[in-house]
C-alpha cells in the first residue's frame, strides 16, 4: 500500500480509501453485519482513511460505520465526514447554515462513535448558494477546527469550477482538501485542468468513484445513471472488450485512478469484505498500458462528457 500526503494536513493516507456510502444502502439493500466487516477488512489490510457522510442513506451509513469503528482503535484511521446535504424518510435536503452545520458536526461524532472528527466537508456545494458557503459555513467550520472539534476542513462537488471559486474566496488556509468525483476515471480526466491551482494553494486532493458511478463496470450503469446514453454505450463497449483480453474493466478503472501521485487517495464504496480485498489487489497490480490506451481510443469520443449532479 502506498501512502500520501493530503495537502499540507499531516494526514498520510492509503491511494486507496473505504467510501462508506454503501453502507447506508445506497446502491442497493446491505446485510449490516457484512458491511461492517468490509470496514474492518480495509482497515486490517491498509486502508487508512474512510469518508462517510449523513446523506447517505439518511444517516444510517455514518450509523453502520459507527458500530464498525467501535472495535478499531481510533489511531488507525483518518475520518472524514459532511454537512450540508442530508435526507430523511425519503427525502433530500439541504441546509449549509452556519447552525446546522455545527449541530451536524456532533450528531455526526455521536453516530459514528469519536470525539473528533480529522477531515470535515462542506458536501456538494453546486447545492448551495455559494457565498453562504464562503461567509457562513465555512467559518463555522474553521471555529470548529480552531477548538479541535475537527482537524482539517474540506470542500467537495461534482461541478469542478466552484471548488476554484469557494477557495478564491475564503480567506488563505480556510480549504485544506477538495474531494472531487467522477473527473478523474478512464471516461474523465477534468480534475487534471485544476491540479496545479490546487498545488499552489497547498490543497490536497482527494479521488472519488473510479467507476464512473457504476459506468466502467462489467455490470454497466445503473438505471438511474444521469450520464447521457451515448457515452454509457461506448462505457459498455469498453467493458466488453477488456472483458474479450481476459480483464474486467474495473481493474484497470481501479488502477488508473490510483496511479497519479498527484491525488491523495480515490475513494470506492462497497459493503463486502472480499469487494475491499479485490480493490486493494487491483491497486497493488501493474497498470496495463496497451490496455489503457485502446480503452481511451474506445471512450475518446465522449470523454470528459458530463452530468449535472443529483
Amino acid at each position: 500500500m502506498e501512502y500520501r500526503e493530503i495537502g499540507k494536513t499531516g494526514m498520510k493516507v492509503s491511494n486507496i480509501s473505504f467510501g462508506a456510502s454503501s453502507l447506508g444502502g445506497v446502491f442497493h439493500s446491505i446485510k449490516e453485519e457484512e458491511g461492517i466487516k468490509a470496514v474492518h477488512t480495509a482497515v486490517d489490510n491498509g486502508i487508512n482513511f474512510i469518508d462517510v457522510s449523513p446523506y447517505y442513506g439518511h444517516l444510517k451509513a455514518e450509523i453502520v460505520l459507527g458500530k464498525a469503528l467501535k472495535e478499531i482503535q481510533r489511531s488507525r484511521y483518518y475520518l472524514s465526514t459532511k454537512v450540508g446535504r442530508y435526507g430523511s424518510n425519503g427525502v433530500n435536503f439541504w441546509d449549509y447554515s452556519a447552525k446546522r452545520a455545527t449541530e451536524s458536526v456532533y450528531e455526526s461524532m455521536e453516530r459514528l462513535n469519536v470525539d473528533y472528527v480529522d477531515l470535515i466537508n462542506v458536501h456538494d456545494i453546486e447545492f448551495a448558494d455559494l457565498e453562504q458557503v464562503c461567509q457562513e459555513t465555512l467559518p463555522a467550520l474553521v471555529e470548529l477546527r480552531n477548538k479541535g472539534i475537527v482537524k482539517h476542513v474540506g470542500i467537495t462537488n461534482l461541478t469542478l469550477r466552484h471548488l476554484k471559486y469557494v477557495i478564491d474566496h475564503v480567506p488563505e488556509g480556510t480549504v485544506e482538501s477538495v474531494l472531487s468525483f467522477c473527473h478523474y476515471c478512464l471516461n474523465d480526466d477534468a480534475l487534471t485542468d485544476y491540479l496545479d491551482y490546487f498545488e499552489e494553494k497547498e490543497i490536497g486532493v482527494i479521488n472519488a468513484s473510479p467507476f464512473s458511478m457504476g459506468l466502467l463496470t462489467e455490470r454497466g450503469a445503473p438505471d438511474w445513471h444521469p450520464a447521457p446514453k451515448p457515452l454509457q454505450e461506448l462505457c459498455r463497449k469498453a467493458a466488453q472488450y477488456c472483458k474479450e483480453q481476459g480483464k474486467a474493466i474495473e481493474q484497470l478503472a481501479v488502477k488508473y485512478a490510483v496511479s497519479n501521485p498527484r491525488i491523495a487517495t480515490t475513494l470506492f464504496s462497497t459493503a463486502r469484505p472480499e469487494a475491499v480485498l479485490q480493490n486493494i489487489k487491483w491497486t497493488d497490480e501493474v497498470l496495463d498500458e496497451q490496455l489503457l490506451r485502446r480503452v481511451k481510443e474506445i471512450l475518446e469520443p465522449r470523454f470528459r462528457d458530463t452530468w449535472l449532479n443529483s
